[in-house]
């Protein structure tokens, strides 16, 4: 079947259609990559909470015992990988639940620190 020239399915129109179609799945997949994933609940938040995108791209961060991380006169230490973050580096974070978080390039254990979630420190 041929169609008539003035349809919006038809030459150019295709093109168009094809395109904005492409643009579409790729914005969905480009949204989808930048939202956070969740923290699991906790006593100091019963429901989670979700960490920043600039911090996680849905996998990198995870709660880690205080035995993870130490404080030093210099900052925190990242027990695993011996990786210094001074007190005023803008990848501290205050903590939501009260309990350390550490988000790492591709989540690997040995990866650098992307944000460091602590808790309120006690002076």
């Amino acid at each position: 079947m041929n169609l008539p020239s003035w349809t919006p399915y038809s030459g150019r129109s295709r093109r168009t259609l094809h395109i904005f179609a492409a643009g579409m799945s790729i914005l969905s997949t480009t949204s989808a990559a930048a939202n956070a994933h969740d923290a699991e609940p906790s006593a100091g938040q019963p429901y989670g909470w979700s960490y920043p995108s600039a911090c996680c791209s849905g996998y990198d961060c995870r709660k880690v015992t205080g035995h993870a991380v130490s404080e030093h006169p210099q900052g925190y230490v990242i027990v695993q990988t011996g990786e210094v973050i001074s007190y005023e580096d803008s990848r501290i974070k205050q903590s939501p639940d009260g309990v350390y978080h550490w988000c790492s390039a591709a989540g690997a254990d040995d990866g650098r620190t992307t944000c460091l979630f602590v808790p309120q420190r006690q002076f």
